[in-house]
């Protein structure tokens, strides 16, 4: 593997196929903080170049973490369709790029390559895109899944309703869900973070969304987002009723032990959904990722967030996952400092997540100590929409009071789809008309009315 390269009368020459990988990203402050980034734009240049010539099979052979030592490893590469990576294993990751981007590779073709990729090859391809390509190249992937409903057909665009509450009270909660469904939130999923992730607490507040959206026959998914064996323990013990089952993930089996989870956690998580879940089905898991998770749990093995971004997402494929959510900005300008590393990253991940195969939807979102604001978060919002993201955020106000950051709203939704010609799944679409909140896609006045809700 040739790791050097010569610019302008300067010679560049890498240590490792790591550090070529690393200083090939776009600058991000997480890298930097982990002191591997490169040291100046030339730096990257020259890393890029490098990448440029790297095949396929080089990148196969050189996992972030060693096949004996990391699950998430051996998941990513034992997934790997041989047949089909042998068809391009001596391709360049430059010729890959090209090959993304022609105007004759289409959507089917994509699929069928996306199936002999590892996440190393996923990420190496993003490193070489400008944001434009990065639009453009996940315009051509449309990847769906089917829960209750289908997300990810063509013409829809979807949103999850948020309804966060300080202290997960009922009344709270529900004034929340019921504005954000009748401004036409929550097709993807009405999903809450809980204070309290007590069992006795997630079956109290799943329970509650499954009543709510039976009485008012809400075509939608719901879930509440605790540990993996907490929502078990709740279907199990309590009987609640959950429709999707979340987990956040990392790109490492070191990262995964910090937030809790196994393999094995997570198979005999979706194997309880299949057999006891309240959903249609099959698709019944959602995953919640963002750059800079393995940095913060020194889980990263020395690779950029890029990379081991890229490979959460390898290791959710092996779960058909209904939605999997890049909480792009939520940990903090640790990692992405602001709103340009910030855009720079959300649609990064959104192309990684659907040259994987996996629906992506994307949280748009920053804290209030990163160098961004409401603007830069709707100007993310819109560039997902032109790169045919499965969904973003409905937060009250764009504000989450309990979670602690900003996010896009109820109307952005709207608004998007509005702007791009686009609807929610056809059954909510409907279901909004039926209720005299939408009518020919488009809001009516009474959307926003909650009151509506308290007629019966």
């Amino acid at each position: 593997m040739k790791l050097k390269t010569k610019l302008f009368g300067h010679s560049y020459e890498f240590k490792s196929l790591r550090e070529v990988m690393a200083k090939a990203n776009e600058e991000k402050s997480g890298d930097r903080l982990a002191g591997i980034g490169a040291e100046s734009a030339e730096e990257r240049v020259a890393a890029k170049v490098v990448l440029s010539h790297v095949n396929m099979n080089e990148l196969r052979n050189t996992p972030a973490v060693p096949y004996e030592d990391d699950e998430v490893t051996r998941v990513i590469q034992d997934a790997v369709n041989e047949k089909i990576f042998d068809g391009f294993k001596n391709m360049t990751v430059g010729e890959f790029r090209e090959w993304l981007l022609s105007e004759k590779t289409d959507t089917a073709m994509i699929r069928r390559v996306s199936r002999g990729l590892t996440s190393e090859m996923v990420a190496a391809a993003c490193k070489l895109m400008s944001n434009l390509d990065l639009i453009y190249a996940a315009k051509k992937m449309r990847v769906s899944a089917h829960c209750n409903t289908t997300i990810g057909l063509p013409g829809t665009f979807s949103s999850r309703l948020q309804p966060n509450h300080t202290t997960d009270d009922p009344k709270g909660i529900m004034a929340s869900v019921m504005e954000g469904f009748s401004l036409g939130c929550g097709d993807a999923v009405l999903g809450l973070n809980p204070v309290d992730d007590s069992v006795e607490n997630v079956a109290r507040i799943l329970n509650m969304f499954d009543e709510f959206k039976r009485k008012w026959e809400i075509p939608t998914q719901i879930s509440v987002l605790a540990h993996v064996t907490t929502q078990t323990d709740a279907a199990n013990k309590f009987n609640a009723p959950i429709d999707l089952m979340f987990q956040s993930i990392a790109g490492s089996q070191k990262g995964n032990e910090a937030f809790g989870v196994t393999t094995q956690m997570l198979d005999e998580g979706r194997d309880m959904m299949l057999h006891k879940g309240t959903s249609t089905g099959p698709n019944v898991m959602y995953f919640e990722t963002g750059q800079g998770a393995e940095l913060s749990s020194e889980s990263h093995n020395g690779w950029d967030q890029v990379t081991m971004e890229a490979r959460c997402y390898g290791f959710a494929k092996r779960y058909q996952p209904y939605i999997v959510n890049t909480v792009v900005g939520f940990i903090g300008p640790e990692y992405l400092y602001d709103s340009k590393q910030v855009i720079r990253a959300g649609l990064e991940d959104h192309f990684m997540g659907k040259l994987t195969g996996i629906p992506m939807g994307c949280d748009a979102c920053y804290t209030n100590h990163m160098k961004a604001d409401q603007n830069d978060i709707e100007n993310l919002a819109t560039l997902l929409v032109a790169a045919g993201c499965n969904y973003v955020m409905g937060v009250p106000q764009g504000d989450d009071c309990m979670l602690m950051y900003q996010c896009t709203g109820y109307h952005e939704a709207a608004a998007l789809r509005e702007t791009f010609g686009l609807r929610p799944i056809k059954e909510f679409d409907q279901w909004l008309e039926k209720m005299g909140f939408s009518e020919n896609g488009k809001l009516t006045p009474l959307a926003g009315d909650a009151s509506v809700f308290l007629s019966k």
